[in-house]
């Protein structure tokens, strides 16, 4: 269905349409701009908040910069839906986040004003640096290339390294930081602090009232803007610096802060700030899920991505089910968590930005000074953690998986060469759905497999969750331990079982079976057991082994497989390069075995968003497309039953 956009919004298909309108006509565009984005999100779902946050900066950057040549960079993406509707994408825009439809984020191939592609935070002014350090070597200084940072993305790591290099590059970036005092979940931190104290101090918004003084007067010297500039500063500057700026410590000029809802303030401002050259900061203070009233002053981590809901009441559609349903295999680790915790003192958690999506809030409400969010520093999380299991603690460091790629460095340097026994464990492993190729769980079996010193596990349901995270919390020689799960909901109406120790690299025997054996990890293991049901309509009657970890594999097991069958398929819902059936096929080798192994898995190439069950399908290791393979290779033909 496609939704109709309001009397203004209807005449914009690219920046050029939205530069005839008349300054006066803005505040409309907004106002249609928003509740187009509310109309569309609450019917077909996606992230809510951070967009409605930016309506009148992704206005105001349109109307005064000439883009796609001035290039914008958004961090992160899920801030970028005002930006894709009025850079043509407003007809498709009911697609978003669908199978083969429109990208939740900014993406290159997608459009030409998709500067750079981004999922994941903190990227912007690193990326827009170069970008702006790139048109220098051209011999194109009038090309502008602005960062519009928020989201929490500021506290990541990557953004003061691209500020570090900004401040002596004399390129013409500006950097906008968007201040909401969000991420997912309420921003925490010195940073977060900081940029509370200068909305709030006068004496500095008094600063801040001469600097935009002065600027408003800065369009009538035209190309003696930056000369006039320079005068300015030496007369604020010791003002300025008294208020200990950071952003002017890094040698950016420091403007603002503004409000960011104030569509005429926004667009005189960037008219100004666009005749002065050099690396600037631009702080725009902006609420997110601004103009939706339960968003604004309802629980914003859930107005973030809220789903379906009724647009008129709030009321957020959930599905109804009339049977028990399994839990998400989040809020298992959540509470598991705490069991354990309760049982052992030395256990912590940390977790990068992500409480509630990973569900270490549940312990962070009970267990406040043992649970630690550190911000969107994955990297610190994770030399956080070494530092913790040094003192005799036990940490839990729950990060994403595609998140966990952002700190393989630190896996290796800071725990496993020091043997540290930190426990990672990996939320949204496998494909994560609708966020696409930035969020996909697709690499951590490959890249944490290759690294000495570390356990891999991946839990078929909740109780081996449960079972898993018992036993790593167990005393044993160093060794880092990584438990890997999807993202949604697991088999387990009734999960809550007893705890029982798993060994280190045992698998288990499904069912017996002839001919051809199954091997799975992980919660696609219940694939499997599906499709084997599909083929013993049709006379196949394969075995199934849960191998639950590939590191290390159950070699006693294996040898028991490769000694009985020819014929083997392996599946996971990690990439085939490097993953669970490249280990299988290393034993194999390694052993002097000969056996017909087919891998099922992510295959080597990027895939894009949809829903979980769709990509499995497109990647063949649904059950339909295991059941095939087996058939494959018993060289049998499928019934029409």
């Amino acid at each position: 269905m496609l939704i109709e956009p309001g009397k203004l919004l209807a005449e914009i298909n690219s920046p050029d349409d939205l530069k005839k309108l008349d300054q006066t006509q803005l505040v409309q565009l907004c106002d249609e701009l928003r509740q187009f984005i509310i109309d569309n999100v609450s019917v077909y779902g996606g992230h809510f908040g951070a967009s409605l946050g930016v309506v009148e900066l992704t206005v105001a950057l349109h109307y005064i910069y000439n883009t796609p040549k001035d290039q914008l960079v958004w961090d992160v993406g899920h801030q970028a839906y005002g930006h894709k509707i009025l850079t043509g994408r407003r007809d498709i825009f009911h697609t978003n986040r669908m199978y083969k439809g429109m990208s939740g984020f900014p993406k290159r191939k997608e459009s030409e004003y998709d500067a750079f592609g981004v999922g994941h935070s903190s990227t912007s002014i690193s990326a827009a640096l170069g970008m702006a350090v790139a048109a220098k070597y051209k011999g194109d200084n009038e090309q502008h290339h602005i960062a519009i940072i928020g989201d929490g993305a500021m506290t990541g790591g990557l953004a003061f390294e691209g500020m570090n290099h900004a401040g002596v590059s004399n390129s013409n970036i500006l950097i906008i930081l968007n201040d909401n005092c969000m991420s997912i979940d309420p921003n925490v931190g010195a940073l977060k602090d900081y940029l509370t104290d200068i909305t709030t101090s006068s004496t500095y918004n008094k600063a801040k009232d001469e600097v935009w003084k002065i600027l408003g007067k800065v369009s009538k010297f035209g190309p003696n803007a930056r000369e006039v500039i320079s005068k300015v500063e030496n007369s604020i500057k010791s003002f300025v610096l008294s208020q200990s700026n950071m952003f002017e410590s890094l040698n950016l000029r420091y403007f603002g802060p503004v409000d960011g809802h104030d569509i005429n303030h926004l667009v005189s401002v960037l008219d100004d700030l666009k005749n002065i050259k050099g690396p600037k900061i631009l702080h725009c203070v902006t609420v997110k899920g601004k103009g939706y009233g339960p968003a604004e002053t309802g629980n914003q981590t859930t107005w973030h991505a809220p789903g379906k809901f009724d647009k008129l009441s709030g009321e957020i559609r959930k599905k109804t089910y009339d049977t028990p349903q399994p839990p998400k295999y989040q809020d298992v680790f959540g509470h598991t968590l705490v069991e354990l915790a309760e049982k052992n003192d030395k256990i912590t958690g940390i977790t990068p930005a992500m409480p509630s999506g990973s569900s270490m809030n549940i312990m962070m409400e009970a267990m406040p000074d043992r649970a630690f969010d550190v911000g969107i520093a994955e990297q610190h999380a994770v030399t956080f953690s070494a530092g913790l299991a040094t003192q005799g603690l036990i940490p839990f460091c729950n990060i994403y998986s595609s998140f966990m790629q952002r700190a393989f460095d630190q896996v290796i340097h800071d725990v496993c060469i020091q043997d540290l026994p930190v426990n990672f464990c990996l939320d949204r492993a496998g494909f994560a759905g609708a966020d696409g190729a930035t969020h996909h769980g697709a690499y951590d079996v490959a890249y944490m497999r290759c690294i000495p010193n570390m356990v891999i596990a991946s839990p078929m349901n909740e109780s081996e969750l449960r079972n898993l995270m018992y036993t790593s919390q167990l005393p044993r020689e160093g060794k880092a331990f990584t438990i890997r799960y999807p993202r949604g909901q697991g088999v387990m109406p009734e999960w809550k079982t007893p705890f029982e120790e798993i060994g280190i690299g045992t698998g288990r025997k499904i069912k017996d079976g002839d001919d051809v054996a199954i091997l799975t990890l992980g919660h696609i293991g219940n694939y499997a057991v599906e499709a084997c049901e599909l083929l013993e309509k049709d006379g196949l009657n394969p075995a199934h082994y849960d191998m639950r970890f590939v590191k290390p594999l159950d070699e006693q097991m294996l040898h028991e497989i490769f000694s009985s069958f020819k014929k083997i398929v392996t599946v996971e819902d990690g990439c085939i390069m490097g993953g669970f059936g490249s280990a299988i096929l290393e034993f194999m080798a390694e052993n002097n075995y000969s056996a017909q192994v087919t891998r099922l898995g992510i295959p080597d190439r990027i895939v894009e968003h949809g829903e979980q069950i769709e990509l499995h399908a497109e990647c063949n290791f649904d059950p339909k497309g295991i059941a095939k393979a087996v058939i494959a290779l018993s060289e049998r033909v499928l019934s029409k039953k």
